[in-house]
Order: structure tokens, then sequence, then C-alpha cells
């Protein structure tokens, strides 16, 4: 079971890197295949929107069929499709469909990982070994930044996805070779998906999880590339060095995060501080982004804070949750999380249409995206407020 635990921590790396790297490569795309700044948002909220729908399926294919099998036949057959046709795209549409079957390959890899963590050891320690999962896994935000920028000026980024797709079917292929599956509870089988939204301690979780992941993962994710492009005349290696600290800011973040709901003795408050900042740097990324490259890049990778607190909502709301629904659970909780930034990438994508067609300002349309996130992670940490704490 370690083993397999360490196998899919390295391929959550992956998961990791495609959902930020369109942050680096979008300037690319938009010179070659001529995507504009809406169909890359739309291509960003495919991957997210695919990977949140799977999640409930994954869930139950998890508590009944094992992760072994679910996880490898999704990595290996859709994540490596994906990679492939995004190698070979000639169209924009092209593209947003790869991003699609990227993360539908990706949706079971974290999910694999928690899985075996709740069902393997104890439940006090879930927090902390989830976010070292997630701390080592943001090795790929840190991968899809300055060494992905070194790469697209070395290779070009066909060779660059066409290898990325190589790697991805060999780490399938080494997930159903080596993970092994837990072993299951006595009441394995009882119990329904509907089960879990009858629990009332988790609807204030889930407004929490559906927004904190959100300026993280799309404004440095996807929007911060294009924004130093346009505003402030950046080079590739330039975007890919903001993304590479705020990408190192979230993997730290998550390992210091993940002890703390043992060290201070709640995971409620933990949450909410750490969420609370991804709206405060968001606002100030919005008044004061435009005065300089690392001006910018010093609130962006603050705001990735905010991200880091995930292994902790999904401790906060796994106590809540019976011991034999525990895939359909966590699977639940993250749909929510990474549905919540598909969601929000869409919409984000319409705010800057609709801003850009009201201004001449090449700056305020990426200001009022980001105005868009600083409010609804505002609303959804003020609900969170109501939430009742859990402890193990």
């Amino acid at each position: 079971m370690r083993t397999g635990l360490i196998l899919l921590t390295a391929t959550y790396i992956l998961s990791q890197f495609y959902r930020a790297f369109l942050g680096v490569l979008g300037p690319s795309l938009q010179v070659e295949l001529g995507m504009t700044e809406v169909q890359l948002s739309n291509a960003a909220s495919a991957w997210f929107l695919v990977f949140a729908a799977a999640q409930l399926p994954i869930g139950w294919a998890f508590d009944t069929v094992g992760p072994r099998r679910t996880t490898s036949a999704l990595v290996t057959l859709a994540a490596g499709a994906g990679a492939s046709l995004f190698a070979a795209a000639s169209a924009p549409w092209h593209v947003i469909v790869a991003m699609g079957l990227i993360g539908l390959g990706c949706a079971p890899m974290l999910m694999a990982s928690f899985f075996i963590i709740a069902r393997g050891y104890p439940a006090a320690v879930f927090a902390t070994y989830a976010a070292i999962v997630v701390g080592v896994g943001n090795l790929g935000n840190i991968a899809a930044s300055t060494p992905l920028a070194w790469m697209l000026d070395s290779f070009g980024w066909r060779t660059t996805l066409g290898t990325l797709a190589a790697v991805t079917v060999l780490f399938g292929i080494l997930i159903g070779l080596i993970l092994r599956d837990p072993a299951r509870v006595q009441t394995e089988g009882k119990g329904s998906i509907l089960d879990l939204f009858r629990i009332p301690a988790l609807w204030l979780i889930i407004p929490v999880v559906a927004v904190n992941y959100g300026p993280s993962a799309s404004i440095r994710g996807s929007w911060i590339g294009l924004y130093l492009d346009q505003v402030h005349a950046a080079s590739t290696v330039q975007i890919g060095n903001v993304t590479f600290f705020a990408a190192l800011l979230i993997a730290l973040g998550s390992i210091a995060m993940g002890p703390l709901d043992r060290i201070l003795g709640t995971r409620k408050w933990v949450v909410f501080f750490g969420v609370l900042s991804g709206a405060v740097f968001s606002a100030l990324l919005a008044l004061f982004g435009d005065n300089g490259i690392w001006t910018a890049g010093i609130y962006t990778a603050m705001l990735s804070i905010s991200g880091a607190t995930f292994a902790v909502i999904v401790a906060h709301a796994k106590a809540f949750i019976p011991a034999h629904l525990t895939g359909r659970g966590v699977t639940l909780v993250n749909m929510f999380g990474i549905g919540g930034v598909g969601v929000l990438q869409a919409a984000s994508g319409q705010v800057f249409d609709w801003s850009k067609a009201r201004t001449t300002d090449v700056a305020q349309p990426f200001e009022a995206v980001f105005w868009f996130f600083a409010i609804v992670v505002l609303i959804g940490a003020t609900i969170y407020l109501f939430s009742r704490d859990s402890r193990d």
C-alpha cells in the first residue's frame, strides 16, 4: 500500500501540471492556433468540469471495484489520449476536447490517494498525510512554470505534449501493475450518494470547497499568463518565473497546513483564514497588479495559499462521512471543489468578455476577473463561518 501511495503521489504531479500549464502555454496557442482568451478559458474550464463530473462515478468505482483498476484505466486511456490529441491539435476545439479528456484521466489520481489514506491510516493523521500528497503533487505546478517555459523555447509545445502523453501512459500502466486496493469494510455496498446529501454538516462545507481553489487554479493557472503578456509585455520565461513562485508557495503551504488542525485543535479556523487570504490577495491584484510584473507576481503567489487549504477541508468533511461511503464521500467533496473551479473559470471568461466590450484599457478586463474571484471567495468563506468544527 505504501509503494502504491508513492506511485499515486508521483502520478498526481501530472494532474497538477495539466491543470496549470495553460498559464504558460496560452500565449503560444494564441499565436499558432489563434485561440482567444475566452477559448483558452473554456479549455481550462473543460478540464475542471469533466474532472468534476467524473467524481461520483469514480467514488462508486472505488467503493465497489477498487482504486487500482479505476485509476489505471482512466490515466492510460483518457489522459494519455487527451495529451496525444493536444499535441496534434490544429484548431482551438481540439484543445478544448483534449483538455476534457485529460481532466477525465486525472480525475481519480488524488482521490485514489485519499481513499487509501482514509482506509489504511488513523483518522487523526488524514489531513497531514493528505496534505503531503497535495504538497508533493504541486511539483506539477512548479514544472508547469519556468521548466515548461524552457521546454517550450527549446522544443516547442507539440514535442513537449507528445512527451507528456508517453509519460502519462507509462504511469497508468505502472498503477495497474503495482497499486494494491485496501481491504473493504464490512458494510461495503450499503448506502448511496443520497445518504451523503442527508448529512447537514456537509452543506456548510460544500460552499467553501467550491470556491477555495478558484483563485489559485484559475488566476495562477490560466489568467495570469495572459495578464502578464498583455499588460506587462512579459516574456514566456518571465511568466514562467511568476507561476513558479506561486506554485512553490502552494506546495509548501499545503504541507505546512496539513498538521495545523492537530497543532491548533481546529480545522474550521485553519480553513477559514486560509481561504479568506484568497479573497484578500485577489483584490490586491486587481488594485495594484499593474504596478509591475513582480507586484503582480507576489499577489498571485499569495492568493495561492487559498488552494493550500484543500486537504484540511477534505479532512473536515470526512469526519462526518460513514466509513463505507469513504470513496463516494471524498469524491463528492472533490466534485464540488473541482466543479467549482470549472464553473468559476467559465464564468470568469464571460466577465472578461463583458468588461473587454466596455473599455479600451487592456488591464481593466483582467481586473474585473480578479474582483470576481475576490467576491465569490468571500461569499463562500462567509457561509463557512456557520459550519460545525470537526476533530479526531
